[in-house]
């Protein structure tokens, strides 16, 4: 419990910092579970979600919910996987690895 008025402000901050940064979290998963899927399933639609799903990375990174050496992994992977399958399915063009920002 709170013993002043500054530490009770402080669990309020808190409070809405977590459901904030909760928030982000979860759409970030969301959108990354969409695209691996998409890349077992229809490779042209994993192509359409990366671009978005990289810039939710960098969003989320730049608020500072996840760290920026995480976010970077995250899209390495993502990419790398995304890569792959449109080499797998014989599509011409592979999607270039995205600069960090």
């Amino acid at each position: 419990m709170a013993n002043s008025k500054q530490a009770e402000k402080r669990i309020r901050q808190s409070r809405v910092r977590r459901a904030r940064n909760r928030a982000a979290m979860s759409k970030l998963r969301t959108s990354v579970k969409a695209l691996r899927t998409a890349a077992d399933r229809d490779v042209e639609h994993a192509r359409e979600l990366l671009p978005g799903t990289l810039s939710l990375i960098d969003v989320t990174a730049r608020k500072g919910v996840i760290h920026a050496n995480a976010a970077a992994r995250r899209k390495s992977r993502l990419t790398r996987l995304v890569n792959s399958r449109v080499e797998a399915a014989g599509a011409s063009v592979a999607i270039p690895s995205q600069a960090a920002e």
